[in-house]
């Protein structure tokens, strides 16, 4: 299933690359899947994850990149949900934010407890921790957005995608806070479950 996953998510990339709304927007976007795909590919021997995480983690680069093609705030889906809502802006990227939350917990999650980072009965606390880390993702990422605001100024509109809103870093925070909490309350059983599987196999 991974190769399969690399393999659509690779198309989509490709994809989104040929002309997207913004180059250095859709640039800055799928950043994280270039960096995330070849880490994934060197790692996948001496660490495999489980299918959930791959799955996860593709729906996650997916997002990024039908975002990065058309600018969060011009994302189709996005003004679809606006106008079915009756909302005042383009959402779409919330759903990347709480994708940011939801992924990036379950990751670590899965190396804190397999890596032997904490004690393998001590399931709380490896929610509670997968949370921060969650967080500290998303914090990084408000500074990244606010970095880019400085050096390009008004060249970083399409990136940021605040669209006018005043509390939109504030907004994207709790959002990733809302997918780890979802994400570490629906999923941890289920990721248990896989986790003991693979334990059986050769790391």
């Amino acid at each position: 299933m991974p190769v399969l996953l690399l393999a659509v998510v690779a198309i989509a990339l490709v994809v989104s690359g040929i002309s997207p709304t913004d180059r250095l927007t859709w640039l800055m976007e799928v950043l994280p899947v270039l960096i995330a795909a070849p880490l994934l590919i060197a790692t996948r021997r001496s660490f495999p994850l489980t299918s959930l995480l791959y799955l996860l983690i593709a729906v996650h680069a997916l997002i990024l990149i039908y975002g990065g093609a058309y600018t969060y705030a011009h994302v189709p889906l996005g003004f679809w949900m606006e106008d079915w809502f009756g909302l005042s802006r383009n959402p779409y990227d919330k759903i990347g934010h709480f994708a940011q939350g939801f992924v990036p917990a379950l990751v670590a999650r899965e190396i804190l407890l397999r890596g032997r980072y904490l004690n393998p009965r001590h399931r709380l606390m490896a929610g509670f921790l997968s949370g921060c880390v969650a967080m500290a993702v998303s914090a990084v990422y408000e500074l990244i957005e606010w970095g880019a605001a400085v050096i390009m100024g008004q060249g970083a509109d399409e990136f940021l995608g605040t669209q006018g809103y005043e509390w939109d870093t504030q907004s994207d925070m709790g959002f990733a806070l809302l997918g780890a909490l979802v994400a570490l309350t629906l999923l941890s059983r289920w990721h248990d479950r896989q986790m003991a599987r693979l334990a059986v196999k050769p790391v």
